[in-house]
């Protein structure tokens, strides 16, 4: 062997061991942002893990994949590393910790975000930075979250398909070329991917649990005034409420334990402790009821959705349950859900849409005009639809504890296509018509979750839904953790992460 073919050599085997090393760290990194939320903040406690090395190992998993997916559009590592060396130094002094202490949170980008940009979506937001904190930042702060950024949302939160003029569209990380869903699709994709162990988000229509079926998480629609909004326009309105996400029943619940809890601001704030979901969710359902649906009145689905999910009935029944085909009457929800979100929508943004008429998507600026248009007897009879909706469901759920179905009506779609026109042959007027699996149950105003339920042939991701009786949302968890553990989807990770 000459000098130079020596050389060629050791250069090569000097090569070979950098790239070694930079997969070894790699996988190093993702291993720890896989780990569990629940373990990682033991793990932090326990002082076998700091707030330092956890964000600089989700930083790490943000740098490599969020380029391939744009989950994460805000991301301030100097203001995280502040706080996670505040944590670290907190824990030092032996002072009290948080439930979350010391763990990376992402918060969806319709939160308030202290001194971090917070966009809503819409260009007249762009460079918008908050002097305050939405509640649910404020709480997660105050149980030791370390603030990364902000993820990715449709404009103001409008239709499940997270893109908008600001910073595009978001993608699904199990085939870059479909949909996230929405609207708290980027926060779906971050929990997914393993950037965030935490994530927060919000649903009026499907906005936790859409995005979390398109994208393999668990997404939990709680009861309204669960977590209260003291801020909110329409203090009375049942239709939207924050929440969080997570890689598992457990990891969600540990974070909801941190967010739930009353507000004297919020006239439909739940009393009960949030700290009440802090307990174990194990527990027997043997001679459970469990009402399986039919078509929702018609609603079509698509085939693949449909036999994924019809597949679970023999699930529940291992579980112990006793599985009836049965639903409500949803024909109230149609009338209530469509003009009460078109109204609120209005009182949302009809002042700005009169001062920036060009400044809205056309979907959004329809609703909005729909809504400004609306009379006090439409009004009316949208209210009344929704007392019949609300009172047969509840009536409904006297003889099943819960109600299964699937949470979405498609797979994830073209991230090209704004949303369906037609599912089944059946031809939409509306952006909202092919996510009525959701905005049904929505409009009942009970508590709902999306758990991982399997994968299309093209290895799509697919959603059952558990839905629970009113204010019941920890009995829910205990189902979809019971689910969850029966089947393990959820464990299955998208290859770029």
């Amino acid at each position: 062997m000459n000098d130079l073919t020596r050389r060629d050599a050791l250069s090569g085997m000097a090569a070979a061991s950098l790239c070694a090393g930079a997969v070894e760290a790699q996988s190093a990194a993702s291993s720890l942002c896989f780990t569990s939320t629940v373990e990682m903040a033991r793990l932090i406690r326990a002082r076998k893990l700091s707030a330092r090395e956890a964000l600089a190992g989700h930083l790490k998993q943000i740098e490599r994949v969020n380029p391939k997916v744009n989950a994460i559009v805000t991301l301030a590592p100097e203001v995280a590393a502040e706080a996670a060396a505040r944590a670290d130094e907190m824990q030092a002094r032996g002072e009290k910790l948080g439930s979350l202490h010391g763990l990376p949170v992402a918060h969806k980008d319709l939160m308030e975000t202290r001194g971090m940009r917070t966009t809503f979506g819409s260009p007249l937001f762009k460079d918008y930075v908050p002097t305050e904190d939405d509640l649910v930042v404020e709480r997660m702060r105050r149980a030791g979250a370390v603030i990364v950024g902000k993820t990715n949302t449709p404009e103001f939160g409008a239709g499940s398909q997270t893109f908008n003029t600001v910073f595009g569209a978001t993608h699904n990380p199990y085939d870059l070329t479909k949909t996230c869903g929405g609207s708290s699709g980027g926060a779906a994709v971050a929990l997914a991917c393993g950037m965030v162990p935490v994530a927060s988000g919000s649903d009026m229509g499907g906005s936790l649990r859409n995005p979390a079926a398109f994208c393999n998480v668990v997404g939990f629609r709680p009861s309204i005034g669960r977590v209260p909004n003291p801020k909110a326009e329409v203090a009375w309105s049942t239709l939207s409420t924050s929440g969080c996400l997570g890689r598992s029943v457990a990891d969600l619940a540990l974070a909801l334990s941190t967010i739930a809890g009353p507000d004297s601001r919020s006239p439909l704030s739940i009393e009960e402790p949030g700290e009440l979901f802090a307990r174990p969710l194990d527990r027997s359902f043997k001679g459970v009821r469990v009402a399986w649906f039919k078509d929702l009145g018609g609603a079509p689905f698509d085939a693949r959705v449909r036999a994924v999910v019809d597949k679970h009935r023999a699930t529940f029944e291992a579980l112990g349950c006793v599985v009836e085909q049965a639903e409500p009457d949803f024909a109230p929800a149609e009338i209530s859900f469509r003009t009460l979100r078109a109204w609120n929508s209005a009182i949302a943004y009809g002042a700005g849409l009169q001062a920036h008429p060009d400044a809205f998507k056309d979907s959004l600026k329809g609703e909005i005009e729909e809504g400004l248009r609306l009379t006090g007897v439409q009004l009316a009879h949208a209210e009344a639809a929704h007392a019949r909706i609300w009172r047969g469901f509840q009536a409904f759920l006297e003889k099943y504890e819960y109600f299964v179905l699937p949470t979405t009506q498609v797979p994830p779609f073209d991230i090209d296509t704004p949303y369906p026109t037609e599912i089944a042959g059946v031809k939409f007027d509306s952006y909202i018509d092919w996510m009525k699996s959701c905005w049904y149950i929505s409009a009942t105003g009970n508590p709902a979750a999306s758990v991982p339920g399997g994968f299309t042939p093209e290895g799509l991701p697919v959603g059952v839904q558990i839905v629970g009786r009113n204010k019941a949302d920890f009995s829910v968890l205990q189902m979809a953790h019971a689910f969850e553990q029966a089947t393990g989807f959820g464990k299955r990770r998208p290859a770029i992460a």
